[in-house]
């Protein structure tokens, strides 16, 4: 083969590698770091949407530490029958995440989504958060995490999507938000919290129901050094929950306990008086 040919060899193989990166990263708008937080399904539900088709699974091996000891009572047995959880939740109320790394806090509005609201109260107070990983930490991004520890409950609420609501809140920093597949009314049990603003995702409709009014340092110093690994599979995290997340990625940080403030939380301030 001649120069000239060994050149526009190299060239169209340089834009063919080009087009197959990029292919897998069509829902998004930004940089690879900042692939929309979708969901999975796990088998035989719908194909997953998250791992981007020019990349393989992570392969590699799990890590020395120790899975973490703390294990959750047994579910909830209400949480097998996701239709019959259809409480309305408060207008305003404040959910408390005592994880691993300390304590946050997410209030609700139920007004800016009323229906990520009503799922997000139910699973709460139903104790569904209870143990599950923060199996998705990308920096100057978001923290993702809702795939249950047992992987018969994952089963069960595979199919329990709700209908999608308008985007009234942008996903700015702390603000909290349902995770979904790139098909309309797809949301089910995933959420993520922004690290940053990533206004970009309000016209693919993720609509923020709360944010974090207390704790945010907490989030911030979730464990990020798998990044996208275990997101790459959802599949498996489905179908072997903390088991295999234990296994493959025994320093994910993880929820203790998530339970609904009682009480009334008090108005936000009103705006300052312009002089």
């Amino acid at each position: 083969m001649n120069v000239r040919s060994k050149v526009m060899s190299a060239v169209m193989f340089g834009a063919a590698l080009a087009l197959s990166t990029t292919s897998g990263l069509a829902q998004s708008t930004a940089k690879p770091a900042t692939t929309a937080p979708t969901q999975a399904k796990p088998a035989p539900a719908k194909p997953a949407t998250t791992t981007p088709a020019t990349q393989k699974p992570a392969t590699a091996k799990p890590a020395t530490a120790k899975p973490a000891t703390a294990k959750p009572a047994a579910p909830n047995v209400a949480l097998r029958t996701p239709a019959k959880l259809k409480d309305v939740a408060p207008a305003t109320f404040r959910a408390n995440f005592e994880t691993s790394a300390g304590v946050f806090v997410v209030e609700v509005t139920r007004a800016w989504a009323p229906r990520g609201a009503d799922r997000f109260y139910n699973l709460v107070k139903s104790g569904y958060f209870d143990g599950n990983r923060f199996f998705r930490v990308v920096r100057n991004f978001m923290v993702q995490f809702g795939i249950h520890g047992d992987p018969k409950l994952n089963a069960v609420w595979s199919d329990a999507d709700i209908i999608d609501d308008p985007v009234v809140q942008s996903n700015k920093r702390g603000f909290v938000t349902f995770a979904k597949t790139q098909a309309p009314n797809s949301r089910s049990t995933q959420i993520f919290i922004n690290f940053k603003d990533n206004s970009f995702l309000d016209p693919q409709v993720f609509a923020p129901f709360g944010q974090v009014v207390a704790g945010m340092e907490v989030v911030d110093k979730l464990n990020g050094e798998y990044g996208e690994q275990p997101s790459q599979m959802q599949p498996q995290i489905q179908s072997g929950g903390n088991a295999f997340l234990a296994k493959n990625f025994p320093k994910l940080d993880y929820i203790k306990k998530a339970t609904i403030e009682k009480g009334v939380p008090p108005p936000p301030p009103p705006p300052p008086v312009k002089k």
